[in-house]
């Protein structure tokens, strides 16, 4: 038989301690796309499009795509915006569907409800009824509330950090929507939390206790009625009461042996809430160490951890790029820096123009550090457009807007207009930075770099450079979130 299924994509991770709101512009700046452009442009890369229209195919699905939308992390996401990229999905709803997929990330905060993503389902809901199948894929970042729960039957978190397996978990989670479909299974979605802001290691994947867990959970899911289990780290730059690390089960029959899963599971999570795996250092300590970095060792990758626009930090800070030039670090590169205002004046000038101007520390100069007045350069001018070749980016497209490169004192700077996190080496290559053949690289990203710039490392660090995504959780001030809470209490 032959299933119609309606879907769409709706992406933002809401930093609600970013001062600047999501608009739809910042949605049409990463992407929107209708159903067709989004099936053109993402319907075979790592994305839960693909996973989908994998399955679709398989099983003869008439698969009606709605829309795919997603914002760079940032602040809380405007009514305007959410009721415009809802609408489609809202009105294609009310004719007949025998299931909607839909691909959130599960840390949405808007300016009237602090669950986005609930506040989706819950509008889809109540034009298709209660009964409807509807399957929801998550980042495993999310910040999933009971109410998610509620709304859909199912709901599957990607299993990676860096998420190199977003496909498959779209294969994954049409798999269990087709049986759903078919009436073979009567899934619901169990819901276990910890009073964490998040997972000790924000839900790493490539070494540390979340190893364990997840071939414990791929253990559990042979039992009779599991069908998915889902370990979500958390995003903690979430000020909202439903902050924190979940487990999920998908499953059916006598839920009671199903939730003991999900228990035991984020029992584990607690118990190794002190565990962290990244030693995190100051600015000046990281630059002290590249400044000894033997050259051909491979390069020493820094990352700028505080301040990753992939996680809605403002990409400005310049703390670790000036500890990086008064040390005297030769043979770097350095990048995002997220300046549109420089990125517009050195468009206006000639490549190998020196040129004196201030950099970066425009948006809040008290937490990442404050403009850098600088002298360079400048080595390359143009369009940010990038197309991805690594583990998570391969064959997708991200754009800077307006870009520049300039060389100051032998580091090489990557200065952008849009805001993304650096996770593929074309990101630098692109722009005519050789990452393989520097000394040192820093980077504005907390752990996805790692899938690309793992393979070419010497040695890797971590920097606390103080911008709005610190370890330092007290200095942030939240207000929302339930207490006690652990690091804050």
């Amino acid at each position: 038989m032959s299933y119609k299924v309606l879907s769409a994509e709706v992406i933002h991770e809401t930093n609600t301690f970013n001062i600047h709101p999501t608009t739809l512009q910042e949605f049409e700046d990463r992407f929107l796309l209708d159903g067709p452009q989004a099936i053109a442009a993402r319907g075979d890369q790592n994305t839960e499009l693909a996973g989908l229209l994998d399955v679709g195919r398989d099983y003869g699905w008439d698969i009606t795509h709605t829309i795919s939308a997603a914002a760079g992390p940032g602040g809380v996401v405007t009514r305007d915006a959410f009721d415009t990229l809802t609408l489609p999905l809202i009105m294609a709803a009310k004719s007949d569907w025998d299931g909607i997929f839909l691909m959130l990330h599960g840390a949405m905060v808007t300016d009237f409800h602090d669950d986005g993503e609930a506040e989706i389902l819950r509008r889809v809901r109540a034009v298709v009824g209660p009964d409807m199948p509807i399957a929801v894929t998550l980042d495993p970042h999310a910040n999933v509330t009971q109410a998610m729960c509620d709304l859909a039957q199912i709901l599957i978190s990607y299993t990676t950090y860096p998420h190199v397996d977003i496909r498959a978990t779209g294969r994954r989670t049409a798999e269990v929507l087709h049986r759903t479909m078919s009436g073979d299974i009567h899934p619901v979605t169990l819901r276990a939390h910890r009073p964490m802001l998040e997972e000790a290691n924000g839900g790493r994947t490539d070494l540390g206790p979340m190893i364990e867990r997840h071939a414990l959970a791929r253990a559990f899911e042979a039992r009779k009625g599991v069908y998915a289990i889902s370990i979500n780290g958390a995003f903690p730059c979430a000020d909202i009461a439903d902050v924190g690390p979940t487990v999920l089960i998908t499953c059916d029959g006598d839920t009671r042996p199903h939730r003991q899963i999900a228990e035991t599971l984020a029992d584990d999570i607690w118990a190794h809430r002190h565990d962290a795996l990244n030693t995190y250092l100051s600015s000046v300590e990281a630059a002290d160490i590249a400044k000894t970095w033997a050259v051909g060792a491979g390069p020493l990758v820094i990352a700028d951890y505080a301040d990753n626009p992939g996680a809605g930090a403002y990409g400005d800070g310049t703390n670790l790029l000036a500890a990086l030039i008064d040390a005297g670090v030769q043979n770097a590169c350095f990048g995002p820096m997220i300046d549109p205002d420089a990125a517009a004046f050195l468009n206006n000038q000639t490549i190998g123009a020196k040129v004196t101007l201030d950099i970066g520390g425009a948006t809040a100069p008290d937490i990442g550090g404050g403009p850098l007045r600088v002298t360079g350069t400048v080595k390359w001018t143009g369009d940010g457009r990038v197309v991805g070749s690594g583990p998570m980016m391969q064959g997708l497209t991200r754009d800077f807007g307006a870009t520049a490169v300039i060389d100051v004192d032998g580091i090489e700077i990557l200065i952008v207009t849009l805001p993304h996190q650096m996770l593929d080496l074309n990101q630098f290559e692109t722009f005519g930075i050789d990452p393989v053949l520097k000394s040192v690289v820093a980077l504005k990203s907390m752990q996805h770099f790692r899938a690309a710039f793992t393979p070419i490392a010497g040695r890797i660090i971590v920097c606390d450079s103080g911008a709005l995504c610190t370890l330092d959780y007290g200095s942030l001030g939240y207000k929302n979130v339930r207490r006690p809470m652990f690091p804050l209490d």
